[in-house]
């Protein structure tokens, strides 16, 4: 399963059902996505047929080219005849791509559901038994010499391949043999990925106590955002009590996730705790040590900053943990019916690029959005690529604010990102995680441009730009304290199993670290790692977002400087898929994140927000 989630300024966030009478009124009638696109329900007889042609067709791969490789890599016609193989095994990638990914959306849809829960989990162990049977592929491709693999890609179709034969033969020096690969894969069904649906599963079924009411998480955490202060302090501590009657599962979930990498890592030869992820993103460890660095260094200049000033504006020396995200005292009350997000995110996008637009507008016509808040439904959102042969969806738990509609722009920037490399194919459409993000936060960024220039009043205009600030400050800061925690966790296993208060500890030291002395940790806080769902699926993922945020300023600086042109370059780079590397990708914009100062442009950019609301007082 390959979701492309976003972390949100409060992690992830689910409403209990439908919004009371008025508030459904308010946002009007919030589309359900068409799975039937994919497969026309659990019991479809077109599911079962795949799933049977998957199971042949993988026996059928296996018994032509398991073994066979070297041979067919040698002679005149070796290009056309690997071209030949690697096409039969990106078509049965497409063909579980397309199983897996019905499987994982209508789980998404109600993960408390037993039936589709177990739908779910017999898929995937299926397509796991599938993905044994062609483990040997890469494996063999990667053991090929190189010479003779560079004649035939000189010359032939596999000359097609080549991005994506050169990503994995990156893989080369972490990888095992072959009877050891198809053991990690196995166990990887009672290992990694039980651990993630137990925690999947835990997290859908918790319900806070606020007030009395039963609340699952996503309303409580929506709750922080409350103009009323008590409102945001009992939300605060109903989290802390349920996150802290739970810790001892949580803490066993992470260790044991911890220690399962580990042991992959030390077999497969990862000299650090995040190189694994690094060349995964196709990312030199330099450019992210540089990133780390640029943003913890701006820690006083950015987040230290910025909430000194929001705790003068409410008149404290210190804001509470729970005030962090705070709407402004003064702030102007905005709801946006669900037809008002659409045309904001359309309009914003069809100023920028026509066909942008018309590739989002399918989104909302096609019926590709899932947007009510229901029992069940994974928290916060999502764009999930499905394969090429399809189309994307979009996942969004929709409840009219303000930073709703920036969450619809993002998830539609990953979606038309999505749709534009799909030509690329089954194995070469995959972006990488730190480019994967460029699209959603650029998408976000042209939203928001478009609703400041229509603010009509200082008040408005100050509330939207702290809001941006603090998304800013969500996505760069917090997301490189989370990385900064990760490491911190990852590194303290290896010497054993560690305690909720190890945990604790070393969350709340990073924490304080990042959000600096106006924010006071109460009581409580020490609990609130426990819901970061990235800590648990994909680690040291969060520094993505980080990466994304920075280029994106450092983009739309290029945009803001010399428009003509842009718009087209922008998505060429956005239908390169996995095709090129960041370096490859940035060049025509006259940027390169290996530079030390790169960072510095995107981080200037909110030090340079934080200074206009300074000035507005």
């Amino acid at each position: 399963m390959s979701l492309c989630g976003r972390i949100s300024f409060a992690g992830a966030m689910e409403p209990p059902g439908a919004p009371p009478a008025g508030e459904a009124v308010a946002l009007g009638d919030l589309p359900e996505w068409r799975l039937d696109d994919l497969y026309d329900g659990m019991d479809s007889p077109r599911f079962a047929a795949d799933l049977a042609r998957a199971a042949a067709d993988a026996k059928r791969f296996a018994a032509s080219y398991r073994g066979k490789l070297d041979a067919l890599s040698a002679g005149a016609q070796a290009g056309e005849r690997l071209s030949e193989a690697v096409g039969a095994y990106e078509a049965l990638q497409d063909l579980m791509g397309r199983i897996m990914s019905y499987a994982s959306l209508l789980y998404a849809g109600d993960t408390s559901d037993p039936a589709r829960a177990k739908f779910f989990g017999d898929a995937q162990e299926k397509v796991t038994e599938l993905a044994g049977e062609l483990l040997f592929f890469e494996l063999e491709l990667n053991r090929l010499d190189d010479e003779r693999l560079d004649t035939a890609l000189a010359t032939s179709p596999l000359a097609h391949y080549r991005p994506w034969l050169e990503d994995i033969r990156r893989e080369r020096p972490h990888q095992l043999k072959d009877e050891l690969e198809q053991l990690f894969l196995e166990k990887s069904m009672s290992g990694a990925a039980a651990w993630n649906r137990l925690f999947d599963e835990t997290i859908a079924s918790l319900r806070f106590d606020f007030g009395g009411e039963a609340l699952t998480l996503e309303p409580l955490l929506g709750k922080l955002q409350d103009p009323d202060p008590k409102t945001r302090e009992a939300a605060a501590q109903a989290l802390a009590k349920t996150l802290g009657a739970n810790q001892r599962l949580f803490a066993l979930t992470l260790n044991a996730l911890i220690k399962d990498k580990e042991i992959s890592d030390r077999w497969r030869k990862f000299v650090d705790v995040a190189d694994s992820r690094h060349l995964a993103n196709r990312v030199e460890r330099e450019v992210v040590d540089a990133l780390e660095a640029a943003v913890t260094d701006a820690y006083p200049r950015l987040s230290h900053r910025y909430y000194a000033l929001k705790a003068r504006w409410f008149g404290k020396p210190q804001l509470d943990h729970w005030d962090r995200n705070a709407p402004l005292p003064d702030a102007p009350a905005r709801v946006f019916p669900w037809v008002a997000a659409r045309d904001t995110v359309l309009d914003a996008y069809r100023a920028f690029s026509p066909r942008m637009a018309t590739i989002a507008q399918r989104f909302f016509d096609e019926r590709w959005i899932d947007a009510p808040p229901r029992p069940g439904k994974a928290p916060g959102a999502f764009a999930h690529p499905t394969i090429p042969s399809a189309h994307p969806y979009v996942l969004v738990n929709y409840l009219g604010k303000p930073r709703d509609v920036m969450t619809l722009a993002h998830e539609l920037g990953h979606g038309v990102h999505q749709v534009l490399a799909g030509h690329n194919g089954a194995l070469m459409a995959p972006t990488p995680l730190t480019l994967a993000e460029t699209a959603s936060v650029f998408g976000e960024m042209l939203t928001f441009r478009a609703l400041l220039a229509g603010a009509a009043d200082p008040a408005t205009r100050k509330a939207m730009l702290a809001a941006k600030v603090e998304d800013m400050l969500n996505t760069v800061v917090r997301q490189i304290a989370f990385y900064k925690f990760e490491r911190r966790v990852h590194l303290q296993r290896r010497s054993g199993e560690l305690t909720q208060e190890a945990i604790s500890a070393a969350w709340m030291s990073v924490q304080a670290e990042s959000l600096g002395p106006a924010i006071r940790l109460g009581p409580g806080y020490e609990t609130f790692w426990a819901y970061i769902g990235h800590f648990i699926h994909s680690p040291f993922y969060v520094y993505a977002y980080a990466f994304g945020d920075c280029l994106v300023n450092s983009l739309y600086g290029v945009y803001e400087r010399a428009p003509a042109g842009f718009a087209d370059r922008y998505l060429d780079m956005l239908a390169a898929g996995g095709t090129k590397p960041h370096a490859e990708l940035l060049a025509p914009f006259g940027l390169d994140a290996r530079d030390p100062a790169f960072w510095s442009i995107g981080l200037g950019l909110i030090e340079r927000m934080i200074a206009e609301l300074e000035a507005l007082g």
